[in-house]
């Protein structure tokens, strides 16, 4: 999608007012997904548009304060549109065109636009459609008209299907169809749309109108992808190996009908990103891990949790032993020969529940972590621990020894490893794998502050409401971290540094039932 849309951007510089009135609509304009009137861009979008990108252009009421709050939090700024506006007004000016937003273009700019990319081919979305709704097709017309006529680039009249346009000396071609101002990268791109305005267009797919009714109504902008047909073109062009397909369906999942949709929701001190889809197997996991998560360490950087590990666990293991490793292991071999060493795969499988891992450090120096499986026997928890470490110490493998003291395992020590052992103990009902024994220990004490003693977290779970938290992020301790791992003079790191000190924390939540998965990921951001 970058290169399409970069390609196009660049096109458009024979025309800076335009590319104005679009970087404008992308940086500051936004608005409530589905309201106005006018053409839907939809409607000229091929119907099996495989990216579609939709977005109403003036914020109203609560919204438009939202943004503008997010805005002056983030960046300091009071009115982002009319910075946007005035720097294109100049940058357009400075290539010989003067433009006037106000005068020009908001007396003809609807509620709505969407960007369209028609095809995916050789891993690539390499065409590309924009489409404004304007109330009056005949002002932006001679909008268009005046600064064609005005610029150094020739340009030659043309016409499809009824309709008029401009093609310009590099293919990108502008015309207004029904209620639409329409740029296409290409001549041909722009008759495509042509052609589903009068046919069958996004808009008369179930597909996609069953996607986009899962959008928020507060939802400033909307990302439609046709999962299904990226991933049936892909395997036409041997990009998907057909062994990765029979994966997901054994899983239960059905890609070729499979879509997405994430939408963005402004907040007045927070940015929330909403995605659901139907790619989802017939046995995705529903539980709520949240109890897993909010025992974990007060100082994690980062921490999230999982429900139901154990059973994916479980058909992770089924998938493995069902196609043997390759020159290691034969096919139906792998969990008779480890049963037969004491370890019976299916049985710790089903006695795993959630699984949480976490994140603890400010730098490369005392960075650790560990991975914590909450189990529904303590004798289960002790006995699988036991066994594999008896095992691994059997089968010759250097560096293993046996943990005793506050919790029972083993550790695994050796120079790949780094400066601290892999360790492997079982506490209660808990089996913590940590990177050293401080880190490990922390998974299975739940004696000092967790996760549910922090304010920041605390807040994560309130914005996400009832959707059950399943992973968090502290900012300012991650901001920390990543100062310390960043190599100096990363000037993109430096630039993103300004903003992402204002980020209190991230959240993100999910759910799946009645066979669609849904989550909404939160950006806090500091008052």
């Amino acid at each position: 999608m970058r290169a399409a849309s970069m390609r196009a951007l660049v096109k458009l510089r024979f025309l800076p007012a335009l590319l104005a009135i679009f970087a404008a609509l992308l940086v500051a304009g936004c608005g409530g997904s589905g309201g106005g009137g006018g053409t839907d861009p939809a409607t000229i979008a091929p119907a099996k548009t495989p990216l579609y990108v939709d977005f109403t252009i003036h914020p109203e009421g609560e919204q438009k304060a939202n943004v503008e709050a997010l805005a002056q939090k983030l960046a300091g700024i009071d009115d982002l549109g009319g910075l946007i506006v005035s720097k294109l007004e100049e940058s357009a000016s400075g290539k010989g065109e003067e433009v006037d937003f106000q005068k020009e273009v908001e007396p003809w700019l609807g509620e709505r636009a969407g960007f369209i990319y028609p095809k995916f081919e050789a891993g690539q979305l390499n065409d590309f459609a924009a489409a404004i709704q304007v109330t009056d097709a005949g002002e932006a017309e001679a909008f268009v008209d005046k600064h064609v006529e005005s610029g150094s680039e020739k340009f030659t009249d043309g016409s499809f299907e009824g309709v008029d346009y401009r093609v310009g000396e590099d293919g990108t071609t502008i015309g207004v169809i029904d209620e639409l101002l329409v740029i296409g990268v290409e001549e041909r791109v722009f008759k495509e749309v042509v052609t589903a305005s009068e046919g069958e267009s996004l808009a008369d797919e179930s597909a996609y109108t069953d996607a986009v009714s899962n959008v928020p109504p507060d939802s400033a902008a909307d990302v439609y992808v046709d999962i299904g047909g990226v991933i049936a073109e892909a395997e036409a062009g041997g990009e998907v190996d057909r062994s990765t397909k029979l994966f997901f369906e054994d899983l239960g999942v059905e890609l070729d009908e499979a879509t997405a949709v994430a939408s963005l929701v402004p907040g007045s001190d927070q940015a929330e990103i909403d995605i659901s889809s139907n790619a989802i197997g017939a046995n995705a996991p529903s539980g709520d891990a949240s109890k897993l998560l909010e025992s974990l360490p007060a100082d994690s950087v980062a921490a999230l949790a999982s429900a139901e590990f154990g059973k994916r666990f479980n058909e992770g293991i089924d998938q493995i032993d069902e196609q043997g490793i390759p020159g290691q292991v034969p096919p139906h071999q792998l969990k008779k020969a480890l049963k037969e060493a004491g370890i019976d795969l299916e049985s710790i499988a089903a006695s795993i529940g959630d699984a949480g891992v976490f994140v603890e450090g400010n730098s490369e120096r005392n960075l650790t972590g560990a991975m914590v499986l909450a189990t529904d026997s303590a004798s289960q928890a002790k006995n699988t621990v036991s066994n594999i470490g008896l095992f691994l110490r059997a089968s010759g493998l250097p560096g293993v020894t046996a943990v005793n003291g506050k919790a029972s395992g083993f550790s695994i020590r050796s120079a790949e490893l780094g400066r601290e052992p892999i360790v492997v103990v079982a506490k209660g009902e808990r089996i913590a794998i940590g990177y050293g024994l401080e880190a490990a220990l922390a998974g299975l004490e739940e004696a000092g502050e967790t996760l549910a003693d922090s304010p920041a977290y605390k807040e994560a779970v309130d914005a996400l409401g009832d959707t059950p938290i399943s992973a968090f992020v502290d900012g300012p301790a991650a901001l920390k971290l990543a100062s310390a791992l960043v190599p100096p003079g990363e000037e993109g790191f430096r630039e993103a540094k300004r903003y992402l000190t204002k980020v209190d924390y991230l959240a993100l939540g999910s759910e799946a039932s009645d066979g669609l998965a849904t989550a909404r990921l939160i950006v806090g951001v500091g008052k």
